[in-house]
């Protein structure tokens, strides 16, 4: 630490020798930076302020129904890029500033000082944007911010969105696109419609599901169809093996008499009766129907055979031919044959239907994709077509939305005007910068002299730069004439250093005079 201070107490001894150099140069930087700030020619700034209202009464009403953008982004976005090329060239004709160009190197130094000293400020949130512009010439920089309002307005204003067109016309295309493939794609499902008809099935069933229904129906028409022939056999038999007699004796039982075409029904019904008995109690609304049936049955018997019995009293002489029982019987064997021929084309078409079902079961899984990709890519156009179309007629009403009126209203709250004054430079702040200025030059100065021609003040630092050995020391005595000398030295430093105060100190006071009595 102490090695320190003898270094900067050395370096000031060595700088405080040039005193007098140092003050010249402080008082010629200080002239200088005086004429400088003196020559600076005045800055006159003109400024205006927009409003932009965002707030459109259409913006609620058109709310989901067309496309709206984000005016406040937009806004934001055209004071941002307001200062580019194109329209400092139009800010350029517009403001006659183009009139003392003459060639290309004025017009690019014209647009770089335009570019540098054109302001946009704005508060995002209040949509409020004030316009500058300095210059030395008011009514110049009054018609420079008038042109830059103007081309703002019209930015924002005549834009009416020419990428809407540009948008319409790629919808337009793309949905003829998907119209001519929703078109093949309908065809090509029709056309597999109607080649694997037979995979449409009723109900939603599948091909298992139809296959059992279909084996369910041909067992059940199989069933039928042994019920039938054996009711045909059995009056086979009764016509060819018996003689047919008109009635027994009326002292035997109506039980024990045959009528074969109601026995044959009563015997199915006894049977189906036991079925269900052994699934269903008594109770069971099956069981019940079914015996009400036999009961139906066994009186239709008995009225039969009470009305046998009256023929037969009424015609003791008849032949056998002119027997109703046997003509009944005969009747009864041809509806059987019938019923017999009916229940055979049944499991015929049953059988075929089967096996036509078995053969498309083993084909029916490719088919069935088939099907499946075809109905997904028929539902994909179909869903990009019917958004295509929802978004033509959003970009139509958003198009008409921006012929029928802007979104947002631009409002000049501050028309471009003129300060009086000039807002720069500011002198009285210049002024005692250049007196920093002048008096840091004076320091840098004698400190570069005292680098440049060094002076040893002690045997100390001597022996410390010439690495040799001192033997001694020679102190200076001072007389009375060195020592008035020396005091006039200092006297005519301070002096000068006081002047040059005082100098700018009037220099700053004379410039506060003249800016209260302009103002």
């Amino acid at each position: 630490m102490e090695e320190i201070l003898r270094q900067a107490l050395t370096i000031l001894r060595a700088t405080w020798k040039h005193r007098r150099l140092g003050m010249l140069v402080a008082w010629i930087v200080g002239a200088v930076a005086a004429g400088v700030i003196l020559r600076i020619p005045n800055q006159y700034e003109a400024s205006a302020r927009i409003y932009v209202d965002t707030q459109s009464i259409l913006r609620p009403l058109m709310a989901g129904l067309a496309v709206q953008p984000n005016i406040e982004q937009q806004i934001m976005m055209l004071s941002r890029t307001l200062i580019s090329r194109p329209n400092l060239e139009k800010l350029i004709r517009m403001a006659d500033l183009d009139l003392n160009v003459k060639n290309k190197a004025q017009q690019e130094a014209l647009i770089d000082d335009l570019t540098s000293s054109l302001k946009i400020l704005g508060v995002c949130r209040d949509n409020l944007y004030t316009i500058s512009y300095r210059d030395p010439d008011p009514a110049k920089a009054q018609k420079v911010v008038q042109a830059l309002v103007s081309i703002f307005i019209e930015s924002s204003l005549g834009d009416k969105r020419q990428d809407t067109d540009s948008a319409r016309k790629f919808l337009d295309e793309q949905i003829r696109n998907y119209e001519k493939k929703l078109s093949e794609a309908e065809n090509r499902l029709k056309d597999f419609k109607i080649r694997n008809i037979d995979l449409a099935s009723a109900e939603g069933k599948n091909g298992v599901d139809r296959l059992s229904d279909l084996s369910t129906q041909l067992n059940a028409a199989r069933l039928q169809l042994r019920e039938a022939e054996q009711s045909r056999d059995a009056l086979r038999r009764q016509i060819a093996g018996e003689e047919p007699v008109l009635l027994p004796d009326s002292n035997i039982g109506d039980s024990s008499v045959s009528l074969p075409e109601i026995d044959g029904r009563i015997d199915t019904q006894k049977r189906n009766l036991d079925t269900l008995l052994q699934r269903y109690t008594e109770q069971h609304p099956d069981v019940i129907g079914t015996r009400r049936l036999i009961k139906d049955l066994e009186e239709q018997k008995r009225q039969e055979i009470v009305a046998r019995k009256k023929f037969a009293a009424a015609n003791p002489g008849a032949s056998v031919s002119n027997n109703p029982v046997y003509q009944q019987l005969k009747v009864s064997l041809a509806e059987a044959e019938a019923n017999a021929a009916s229940l055979r084309a049944r499991v015929s078409e049953y059988e075929e239907r089967y096996k036509r079902t078995t053969t498309l079961m083993k084909t029916q899984p490719q088919l069935e994709t088939e099907l499946a990709q075809m109905n997904r890519d028929y539902e994909l156009d179909k869903r990009n077509y019917e958004q295509l179309v929802s978004r033509r007629d959003s970009a139509e009403l958003s198009g008409d939305l921006d012929n029928a009126g802007s979104m947002a209203d631009f409002r000049l709250i501050d028309p471009p005007r003129s300060s009086s004054k000039p807002v720069a430079p500011n002198r009285l702040m210049l002024f005692p910068l250049g007196l920093v200025l002048a008096i840091a030059g004076g320091l840098f100065a004698a400190f570069a002299a005292s680098q440049i021609r060094p002076v040893f003040f002690d045997g100390k630092a001597l022996r410390d730069v010439t690495e040799l050995p001192v033997i001694g020391t020679v102190s200076l005595i001072h007389n009375e004439a060195r020592t008035q000398k020396e005091r006039a030295s200092l006297r005519r430093f301070f002096i000068a250093s006081a002047g040059l105060v005082i100098a700018y100190g009037l220099g700053t006071g004379i410039l506060m005079f003249l800016s209260q009595r302009a103002s």
